[in-house]
């Protein structure tokens, strides 16, 4: 019998000669790089998924909230982002916002996050005080709390959770007051039993529960070494001691609490200031180079520093300390040119500020120079006058022209060359046309003065007629006289 051969599939023998040429030694490069290729692009593509699928789990516990939220919110705690889809500050602020729902959700907490179209559910924004984009509330009952603070995933959370909870905690134990002071660098505590100073410190704490948080304690919680004048009292920890209210020297309450919710000391940025304004308390400055070790950079730290530890009890009332990394945000606030190192000290509540009249050496010149500012001798510039706001306004205009200049040249070059371009031709043809008008005018009124003359006097001809006729008229009297004469003889 004759052996049949098999046919061969032109398909595999193409498949063959692919894998022969793979395994030779001229097409080992070849397959190499193209197996690393195709290796590659899957890699990216699975980390495309990866960070897809990642993004989507995240947003996955942010709620997009509707009309039908404000009826059925009142069963829970929300933290909402009322937001614009065309706002740049919103979108950057969207990848935050679903870390926090993810977090909220991981650590159990009972604060649900959701985010609202402001635009789109216009009428439920503005009920619940919408102004601006991002706005960012907490909603606990019939209260409505507003964060002011920086846009970062932990600054958000800490203030979810102090809101969400109890307005004021208890500190059962020393151990529990051991921990919790270790924790926060400025420790509001109240001691003693009910009292209206207690009512008085939940109602305070309910307004600025946005800020710090609120303990209360019995006294032998508290540690050896503090001595209370008598109960009850309310006491702040901060800057490795304690201070007690006293209504006489203090004054309200609140005003008291929102004066000491600060460190004696601060790394002062533009969000502080902000926060600063509400304590009525002039700022001490020293702006510096946080890069810059030099010695007269570390020197003006170093003095204000000791200005606000050791002349605590003469100014703490009145004065707040701190330095601040450069000074273009200075710069901007007072539309001035500061140059680094110095000292400024500001009046965040009418926008003045001061600067010394002669160099600071020591902490005895930052005394005299804080005193100065006290009894009025020192000059303060600046303000909220009528000069200075138009000053702002010119200054904010020039500031904004240069800043899309520096930015985008080109677009500098259309958005306000093309307008600039556009009114020079409209003044030069308006201009133009004025002048020929002028001169036509000019023109038709000495003609018209040339007729009137021409009209008044006649023209030539008839001045020559009239006076001929004037003569002739003389003639025929003077032969009529003549005449008469004549007879008479006769």
């Amino acid at each position: 019998m004759a052996k049949t051969t098999p046919l061969r599939s032109p398909m595999r023998s193409e498949g063959r000669s692919a894998l022969r040429r793979a395994v030779s030694p001229s097409g080992c490069a070849w397959s190499a790089v193209n197996m690393a290729a195709l290796g590659g692009r899957r890699c990216l593509w699975a980390a495309a998924a990866v960070v897809a699928l990642a993004l989507a789990s995240e947003a996955a516990f942010v709620e997009d909230l509707d009309e039908s939220f404000k009826e059925n919110r009142k069963d829970d705690i929300w933290l909402v982002d009322f937001y614009a889809p065309w706002c740049g500050h919103c979108k950057k602020l969207e990848p935050v916002w679903n870390e926090v729902g993810m977090e909220m959700r991981n650590m159990g907490s009972p604060v649900k996050v959701g985010k609202m179209d402001a635009t789109s559910f216009s009428s439920i924004a503005s009920e619940f005080g919408v102004r601006g984009y991002p706005t960012i509330k907490l909603l606990k009952g019939d209260l409505a709390y507003n964060y002011r603070g920086p846009r970062t995933k932990d600054d958000i959370i800490e203030f979810a959770n102090r809101v969400a909870g109890p307005l004021i905690r208890p500190l059962p134990s020393q151990h529990m007051f051991e921990h919790v002071r270790k924790r926060h660098r400025v420790l509001f505590v109240y001691v003693g039993g009910e009292s209206p100073l207690k009512e008085k410190y939940i109602e305070v704490a309910s307004e600025l529960i946005v800020y710090t948080y609120f303990f209360s304690a019995s006294e032998d919680v508290l540690p050896e070494y503090l001595t209370l004048p008598e109960l009850p009292a309310v006491v702040v920890f901060k800057d490795g001691t304690y201070f007690v209210y006293d209504e006489y020297e203090d004054g309200d309450l609140s005003s008291w609490i929102n004066r000491e919710r600060f460190q004696g000391y601060l790394t002062v940025d533009g969000f502080t200031l902000y926060e600063l304004g509400d304590t009525g308390k002039l700022v001490a400055i020293a702006v510096i180079d946080d890069k810059n070790s030099s010695v007269e950079h570390t020197r003006l730290k170093s003095i204000i520093q000791e200005v606000a530890r050791d002349y605590r009890d003469h100014f703490h009332r009145d004065f707040q300390f701190g330095h601040m990394d450069g000074n273009d945000y200075i710069n901007s606030l007072l539309m001035d040119d500061l140059t680094i190192p110095t000292i400024v000290v500001l009046n965040t509540s009418n926008q003045q500020y001061f600067l010394p009249d002669r160099h600071i050496e020591n902490t005895e010149d930052m005394v005299q120079f804080i005193n100065n500012i006290l009894d009025g001798t020192a000059e303060a510039q600046g303000g909220d006058g009528v000069l200075q706001r138009i000053k702002r306004i010119v200054y904010d205009a020039k500031s904004t022209v240069v800043s899309v200049f520096k930015s985008s040249p080109l677009l500098g070059c259309f958005l306000f060359g093309l307008p600039l371009g556009v009114i020079s031709i409209m003044c030069y043809g308006i201009c133009t046309a004025d002048t020929d008008g002028g001169v036509d005018e000019h023109e038709a009124v000495k003609k018209e003065n040339s007729d009137r003359e021409l009209t008044d006097d006649g023209s030539e001809e008839d001045q020559e007629e009239e006076k001929n006729g004037k003569y002739t008229e003389l003639s025929d009297g003077e032969l009529k006289h003549k005449d008469l004469l004549e007879k008479k003889k006769d």
